[in-house]
């Protein structure tokens, strides 16, 4: 018990030490991190759609489908 008693207080200690973000930059991070993942959503999903019109393209030219 004694142990578990210790590490609450070194967690306490280490979190006393972070130091947290301002709400504005929070929020300018959380902006980027979103506006990075429907730019890359939308870059994947263009591959996506290429591929996929690539394959069927050469699964009929081949005559598999």
């Amino acid at each position: 018990m004694k142990d578990v008693v210790q590490f609450l207080y070194d967690v306490k200690s280490e979190l006393l030490k972070v130091v947290w973000p301002k709400t504005s930059e929070f929020v300018g991070a959380t902006i980027v991190v979103l506006v990075l993942l429907v730019l890359f959503s939308i870059y994947l999903g263009i591959i996506d759609f290429g591929l996929s019109r690539l394959a069927s393209y050469l699964f009929e030219m081949y005559g598999l489908v």
